[in-house]
Order: C-alpha cells, then structure tokens, then sequence
C-alpha cells in the first residue's frame, strides 16, 4: 500500500499512457487488411497494363499496391526493387505514389519516446515539489540523538581553552534546572573563529555528542539560493526539526556565506538579506528553556553582521586557534592510535610542525600510513613520517630531474645556501632543518626547511631578521654570479619580503610613525618606506653573506654534491668555517664570525644565547 500511495502519479501517467497506445494500434490494425503477394514480374506487367492505380512505396522489403480488375479495387504487396528510377517508371505509367514512413512499429516508438518524456518531467516536477516543500535544501545531516554518542571531548585534543568556555553550554543541556534554579539562561549562540582545519566542527560535534543531544549540520551555503525567499524558507524549516526534538545542537559551517554584513540598499543581495532575517528572527524567537544551542563557524569574523554578534543572538565567541607544541603533541598520540608507528619520536615532530593545524597534523599521519603502505612495510617508519612532513611543506620531490642543466643546479645551491646560512648568522634562534635542491612538484627548485620557536609576538628585530633570510637566496646568486645574473628564482622570496614590509610599516606601526599608515591611506608613504626598508636590509644581507663567502661556498658545494643536507650537517659545516677562520685571524674575530659562533651554539644547545654580531 506504501508503495501505490508513494508512486501512485506515475502508475497512473503509464495507465492512461498504455490504453491510449493500445486504442492507436487496435485501430492501425483493424483498418489495415493483410494485402496479397504478386511476384516483381507480374506487378511489372499489370503496371505497364495500366492495371495498377496507387502503390505506397516505403523503406521496408515490401511495397504496396492496388488493381483496378474486374471484382473492384484490390491490394497487394511485392517485392521492393529499391531502383533509383522505380518512383519514376511508375508516374510514367499513370499510377499515383504515396511515401510512408514506416510499419506499425512506428506508433509503438512514437509511444514509448511519450512515455519516456511523460516520466522524465514527472519524476522532475515531484522532485521540484519536495525540494520546495523543504524549503528549497538537500535534506539536512543529523546524527548522535539522545543515548547515542558519536564524538566527545576525548576526540579533540588540545583546546583546552575553548573546551572549558563551552562545557557549561554541554552541562545546561544535561541537566538545565541546574542553571534555571539560578536565574540563568543558556546562550543563544556560540560563534566559532579561527583558521582553517582547527577543528570548529569537530567541537561542535563534540559539544551535542557530550551532551547526548541530536546533532543539525548544515552549510551557509546551503541557504543562498537563487530565488527569493528560498533560503529563509530553509532556515525556517530546520529550526522548526530542532524544536521537534526538543534539544540539540543546530550547527552552521562557513556562516560568513550568510550572514555577511548588510548593504545600505544599493547593490543589495535581497535573497541572501531575507535568509539572514529569517536566521535573526529564530534565533530570537526562543525561548529561555527550549535546550536549543545555535553554533556557527567562520574563517572570517570581521565580515559578519553587526546583528548576529549582538547579545542574544550570537552571545559567545570562542577562538579555535592553532595547536601549540603541548596541543600538537596531544593531537598526534590521539591520530596515532590504530596505526603500527615503529620508532618515531612524536615529540620532536610536534615541535617541527609549528603552524600546523590538526587537520594537517591528521593528514600528515595519513600520508605517513599511505607512503609505509605503498612501500609494503610492516610498520610506519620515521622516514614515512619524516617523507609526509617535506610533502606538506614542499610539495613531494621530483623523480626525474635529469634534464636541469648543471648551471641551474649550481644556481640552486648557492641560492638554499644563502638562505641557510642567513637563518644562522642572522636569525639564530630558528632550526635549519634540512635544505635540498632536488626540485618539487609544488614548482620550487630547492628548499630550505627552517622552522622557528613558539613565539606569542614577534620583536621589531625578529622581523628585520625574517626579511633578511628571505632575501638572502638573491643576495647569494648576486654574489656567486653577479648583478646582471640574477634568476626569477627568488621571485616568491621578495614577495613575502614585501609583504612583511608593508606589515612592518603599517599594521605593526615599526616603521617612522606609530599610526598605521594603511588606515590613514598613505599608499604612497608606504609604498616608500616599505621599499627603503627592504633595500636597506638587502644590502646588510649582502655584506653578511660576503663576509662569510667561504662558509656560503661550502654549504652550496656540499648541496651540489649531495642534494639534501640536514640541519646537523650545516652547522657542521658553519662550524669547521668558523674554526678555520678563528685560526687563520688568530688575532682578530670579526663580529660576523662572532655572530656565526653564537649562531651554532645555540642551534646545537653548547651554549646561551649571546650573540655579539651587529643588530640588522
């Protein structure tokens, strides 16, 4: 019975369709009697007679035929010559020619190509009629009802911060006369923020899981739609499941989609303008015990409407920032459960993965468990994971570079060696950790992985030493080959010198005033304080690396020779350098090598941080 009410349209479309065919070709039939069959010859003869009257010729085997004899009209059928002049040679002879297009075939292809049709603009307009009955959305997710949990706080490692701002929300939810005995009520909505793949969603899946409350997923997307009126409808329907439960968690991802700031009128978005009415007016229309929480998630807060963030809409706003070291580390034991590592040091990698999010620390482990599978090992070994760990910074290395001539390899060196040892001499508190020349599938010729310390902010020094380890791979080709035989190499590295420029200068207000220039609309002004600040720290680069010229060419000989260098080995290398030069000057340590000595103490820990070199 489910079945006919469900389908009952289309049984009834294919009825009235099949007795209409079947009334067409009972008719076709009856009307037609079966014809008798003359041979070729004897038509030929009966035409040329003028015993034929009409024939009806066709694309089949067979034409048809009627003689005027003696007992009135009767048809017959013969043979098809299929003569080019056959339609000729009877007009010739008086007969009257009818062209069909084909047998009782037709009618039953005529009707299925109907039925065909009828089905396919029935199966669309139900389909259109339940969207738009659901307000215009695919249907919404929903998981981890009451008794049932899916995700808790044991999934999401670190974020304690932003674990314990909405434990009271999981704790009103479990038990809200607990809160209610005291006046108070529970927040409206939570707003998310941070940066991708810190695990927004993944801690408002734990919040419901947490407080055994169904779980409503939803994108802002999914509410912009292209006709008026679409997306509030939608909004409206899911609150109107999430009251049906009586509890739960309703979950926006991306709600920056909807919930952008208003226009003034001019140039406005009057479908994206309603749905965020519609979103403003539920969220409001709560009531004080309904144990119903909404939760939104952006990348971009500044961007929302002033009226989401306003007091009982969205009350709280919790940050979902980037793991620290302690995080990370919580976040790979609870990603390398299930997986069979061999002797990998996961603390270490925590401190390697500094900026790091948890979806890429996830992925990270992933990558290390598909290289370990595709390798057929019977465990994760450390190079699966240390392989993984270049592929998400740099892209994975090229198999075949046979064809880079050796003068662009030459280039490469010189131009990673410059970057390395400018991260010793010049930012001695960041680890160079391996430096290649061996080219990536990301487009990069080589590299130099040098990973800084945890850092809550960075000193006006701290950015002047970042400018210079960016410039210092040009500074090295200007060197080794000359001004006019510079490469486009270092083209990505001025960029981010630029850019920290112009952040020097403006947002950070370390340049020649305090204001920030870009909200008082120096363009100008900044353009040229910025560019003097760079060419300023350009030539300190030079001069360091000039310096030190000898330690710059055995770093690049020892890349040309060996492709990959590790972090231990460059400060080997600066370090027989340095040693060299103390006993070739005896008498006189220049800043530079006093730099390069304090440099190496502190990366391989023989000593305090003293550096005596001049300040960039």
């Amino acid at each position: 019975m489910d079945f006919l009410k469900k389908y009952r349209n289309v049984l009834g479309v294919a009825a009235i369709l099949g007795v209409t065919l079947a009334v067409i070709y009972a008719a076709a039939v009856r009307e037609r009697v079966e014809p008798e069959f003359m041979h070729y010859a004897e038509f030929v003869a009966a035409a040329e007679a003028g015993y034929v009257t009409e024939a009806t010729l066709g694309g089949g085997a067979m034409i048809f035929f009627t003689i005027y004899g003696e007992n009135g009209e009767e048809n017959f059928t013969t043979n098809n010559p299929r003569r080019e002049d056959f339609k000729e040679f009877l007009l010739l002879n008086g007969i009257s020619v009818t062209e069909s297009g084909g047998s009782d075939m037709n009618f039953l292809q005529i009707g299925f190509t109907i039925a065909l049709v009828a089905g396919i603009l029935l199966f669309v307009q139900r389909k259109n009629s339940a969207v738009r009955a659901a307000g215009g959305l695919s249907p919404v997710t929903v998981s981890a009802g009451e008794g049932e949990k899916l995700c808790g706080f044991e999934h999401v490692a670190g974020n304690l911060e932003a674990k314990e701002s909405v434990q009271d929300i999981v704790d009103y939810l479990r038990e809200p006369e607990k809160f209610t005995r005291y006046g108070a009520r529970m927040p409206r909505g939570i707003l998310f923020h941070g940066k991708p793949g810190t695990g927004k969603t993944l801690m408002a899946r734990a919040m419901a899981g947490e407080a055994g409350v169904p779980f409503y997923a939803v994108s802002g997307s999914d509410f912009v739609q292209m006709y008026v009126g679409v997306g509030a409808a939608r909004v409206r329907d899911l609150f109107k499941k999430a009251r049906e439960s009586g509890s739960g968690v309703i979950f926006i991802d991306e709600i920056d989609a909807l919930g952008k700031k208003r226009s003034d009128g001019i140039n406005g978005n009057d479908e994206r303008e309603q749905t965020l009415n519609a979103l403003l007016t539920e969220m409001q229309g709560f009531s004080e015990g309904s144990g119903i929480v909404v939760v939104a998630a952006t990348n971009r807060p500044d961007t929302l409407d002033e009226a989401l963030l306003r007091p009982g809409r969205f009350d709280r706003r919790v940050e979902i920032g980037l793991p620290d070291v302690n995080a990370r580390k919580q976040i790979l034991k609870l990603h390398a459960k299930g997986k069979p590592l061999a002797e990998v040091n996961l603390e270490k990698l925590a401190h390697d993965t500094v900026f790091f999010s948890g979806a890429m620390l996830e992925g990270l482990l992933n990558d290390a468990a598909i290289n370990a599978a595709r390798r057929g090992g019977d465990e994760i070994s450390n190079d699966d994971v240390t392989a993984a760990y270049y592929t998400a910074l740099a892209g994975s290395q090229k198999k075949d570079y046979s064809h880079i001539r050796r003068k662009e390899r030459e280039i490469t060196a010189w131009h990673e060696a410059g970057h390395a040892l400018a991260s010793v001499l010049a930012n001695p508190e960041n680890r160079v950790a391996k430096v290649t020349i061996i080219p990536s599938t990301s487009g990069a010729g080589g590299f130099c992985v040098n990973i800084p310390p945890e850092r809550m902010y960075y000193t006006k020094r701290e950015l002047r030493e970042q400018i210079m380890v960016a410039l210092a791979g040009r500074c090295s080709e200007e060197i080794r080959f000359g001004a006019d035989f510079v490469t486009t190499g270092a083209s990505n590295d001025i960029e981010k010198a630029t850019t920290t420029a112009m952040q020097y200068v403006t947002k950070f207000g370390m340049g020649t005033t305090v204001a920030d220039r870009a909200l008082l609309k120096d363009d100008d002004k900044i353009a040229a304080e910025s560019g003097e600040l760079v060419n300023e720290l350009y030539e300190k680069t030079r001069e360091l690396l000039a310096e030190n010229y000898p330690k710059l060419e055995s770093l690049a000989d020892e890349l040309l020779e060996k492709e990959i260098v590790d972090g231990d080995r460059v400060i080997e290398i600066i370090k027989q350098s340095a040693r060299q030069a103390r006993s070739g000057h005896r008498g006189h340590v220049s800043a530079a090598t006093r730099s390069l000595e304090a440099g190496c103490r502190l990366l391989s820990n023989e000593g305090p941080l003293t550096p005596t070199r001049d300040k960039p």
